[in-house]
């Protein structure tokens, strides 16, 4: 059997096809692979806000925050359940939520002191409501027959994360303030039964945030229970990142980006009696979402290397059932999942969710159907090099092997590799692994001392990330050489002439090379006019001798940062 463990690349083994005219690559399941697959669309935007999954026209919308300024336009992306987009969106102000009616029919999104409307046919604005006074742009969420939005003021744009916040409700004619508020970006997330949780990420007003959930099915929001987290000392507060309600409605569970999954009874918010497994090692929570037909919780986190990003685990928490594992890292995929970057259809057949990169301006949608069942990796052995000795500037081959469960991939796997040194961690690319199991990852040190190789796999949707694979090696300077081509004896009217060659191995040199050049007779020794080498590596010395009999030429390079010095000498004898 394999076994893998995922790093990185979810969709290692798939097909990639490109969408003319929409700028975004898709990944696709070959034909003669059935297995689920994982379709990664670059999304046109460079940040993010909010993603709202319509499961009865299959759309899924995803709104690009643009807060840069409180007067820029917002973006809504549109793709279909596959992967493709559909259609642009652009808003009058930057969006910063989004939430679709009971029926799908209409598109909220909440807009800078607004909250418009989308028919989710034609894709036309159909009206909305201007909110109390707002220059930041709130969340939004539909419960209980209404849209609830917040709405905050302040007078720069860098103070709305900490800005103090009201909550409103819109019934499609009238907006009603609901009595509810605090400060920061509070966030609304709509769940079964007419539920309604806010959830109060960390600000400079908040060191202990709240989680709430309000009952909305009599019109209004009536809050049924509330929490914070911090004990007396004021440790453990909730650093909220997302939250979701079970399938039932029974339970929430909470991404913390500090202390994980929280999950939580409904009722009151108290402890659940069996908690989620705690995420990996170096993972941090951004977001959480139980799959509508109860079988999944997702689990998205900022993490590096072969660490998981994303993880797909029975709704049950006392279901010891191995999570599926799926990870993050490179221009392909992003590097982490974002803040409430998950969604699933109503079915729970799909996942979608939106990933960024380190720097948080790019972003990628995923469209994931879970397999029935992932297989793990490893690598095994050492990692291995040649030649033993790698200096910079040549090829050098960093060498290993990868085990696998479960049935061959129909695509080959990949493999990705990074190198650090002394200027900083630099990515190789992927390479492929053959049939064996082993691969080769090719590369040229272009600094010396110690540069350390990590091998990842990445995973794919039927295998698991493995833990990554180090070597480190030495890197010396390249060495050069000087070959002396002189005469056994000259005159000392005619002179002495020596010609040479100077190599240099590795990387080029920035300059032509300059010899030294010492000259030793029965009178001593003094150092001659240099000499610059060729283009082509050659040089030549004339002298004339200043005494008779034996006369030494040294010549000499001192070497470079990444060239080792050379020497050679040669001996004439010296007639009248």
């Amino acid at each position: 059997m394999n076994t893998a463990h995922r790093s990185g690349r979810l969709a290692a083994t798939l097909l990639a096809a490109t969408l003319a005219g929409a700028g975004l690559t898709v990944a696709v399941a070959p034909v003669a692979h059935a297995a689920p697959y994982d379709a990664v669309a670059k999304l046109p935007i460079s940040s993010y806000s909010a993603i709202a999954v319509d499961s009865v026209h299959e759309r899924v919308y995803v709104a690009d925050n643009n807060f840069g300024s409180q007067f820029n336009q917002g973006v809504i992306a549109v793709y279909a359940f596959d992967g493709a987009w559909v259609t642009t969106i652009t808003t009058p102000r930057h969006v910063s939520g989004l939430a679709l009616s009971a029926d799908s029919s209409v598109l909220y999104a909440g807009v800078r002191d607004r909250v418009l409307t989308y028919d989710t046919t034609t894709y036309a604005n159909t009206g909305g409501v201007y909110g109390a006074t707002d220059t930041c742009g709130g969340s939004v969420a539909f419960s209980g027959g209404k849209a609830y939005y917040t709405a905050a003021y302040s007078w720069y744009i860098s103070d709305c994360d900490n800005a103090h916040t009201d909550m409103y409700s819109y019934d499609g004619t009238t907006v009603a303030s609901t009595g509810w508020n605090d400060f920061g970006r509070l966030q609304l997330e709509a769940g079964p039964g007419d539920r309604m949780a806010v959830g109060q990420p960390l600000n400079t007003q908040a060191a202990d945030p709240f989680l709430a959930v309000f009952d909305t099915s009599s019109g209004s929001a009536v809050k049924v229970a509330s929490r914070r987290f911090a004990d007396a000392d004021g440790k453990g507060a909730l650093n909220f990142k997302d939250v979701s309600f079970s399938a039932d409605g029974g339970k929430v569970a909470v991404a913390d980006g500090t202390a994980g999954t929280r999950l939580l009874n409904t009722s009151d918010l108290s402890d659940a009696g069996t908690a989620y497994p705690a995420l990996p090692a170096g993972a941090s929570a951004s977001a959480v979402a139980y799959s509508g037909d109860g079988t999944y919780l997702a689990r998205g986190a900022a993490a590096s290397g072969a660490t998981p990003d994303l993880l797909l685990a029975p709704a049950d928490p006392t279901d010891a059932t191995a999570p599926l594992e799926f990870a993050f890292e490179g221009s392909l995929d992003g590097d982490r999942v974002a803040p409430r970057g998950l969604r699933w259809s109503a079915d729970g057949s799909r996942l979608f969710a939106v990933t960024t990169n380190a720097a948080g301006n790019q972003y990628w949608l995923h469209v994931i159907q879970p397999p029935a069942v992932q297989y793990g990796a490893r690598f095994t052995g050492d990692l291995s090099h040649s030649p033993v000795q790698a200096v910079a500037g040549e090829p050098l081959a960093v060498r290993g092997k990868l085990e696998y469960d479960g049935p061959a991939p129909a695509e080959p796997l990949k493999v990705r590799a990074t190198r650090k040194d002394s200027a900083g961690s630099h990515d190789l690319g992927t390479f492929t692994v053959k049939d064996d199991g082993t691969f080769t990852v090719l590369d040229e040190p272009d600094l010396t001392g110690d540069a350390t190789y990590t091998v990842s796999f990445l995973g794919d949707l039927t295998h698991r990330p493995a833990d990554d694979i180090t070597t480190t090696v030495t890197v010396a300077k390249a060495p050069t050489a000087i070959a002396l081509n002189a005469p056994a004896e000259a005159t000392l009217d005619g002179g002495v002439t020596i010609t040479g060659t100077f190599t240099a191995q590795g990387k080029a040199l920035p300059e032509r090379a300059v010899l030294t050049v010492e000259r030793t007779d029965r009178l001593g020794s003094g150092v001659l006019s240099s000499v610059t080498v060729a283009a082509d590596g050659t040089f030549t010395i004339n002298d004339i001798p200043r005494t008779r009999r034996e006369v030494t030429y040294a010549v000499s390079w001192p070497g470079d940062d990444l060239h080792e010095g050379s020497s050679a000498q040669a001996t004439v004898f010296v007639r009248r």
